[in-house]
């Protein structure tokens, strides 16, 4: 198990809500095949497109989001 590391400093633009996370690990879905872990994969790049739309800042950078969701769908 990792070591927890400590939230970052966000900073806030006026009117806009940043999301901190936790964001929801995909990792119980690399069993799948892999046409379905790609599926996956372009549904949570939609979903977080969908909030950044309504305004919402994620503090995940998008570069870390994708490293994320990669490793863990094993794609």
């Amino acid at each position: 198990m990792k070591p927890s590391t400590p939230p970052k400093a966000l900073q806030q633009n006026a009117g806009t809500s940043i999301i901190a996370g936790p964001w929801p690990s995909y990792s119980a879905f690399r069993g799948l095949p892999e046409r379905e872990r790609w599926v996956l994969y372009g549904s949570a790049k939609d979903y977080r497109a969908s909030l950044e739309a309504q305004g919402l800042a994620m503090g995940e950078s998008y570069d870390e989001f994708i490293k994320r969701v990669t490793a863990e769908l094993e794609i």
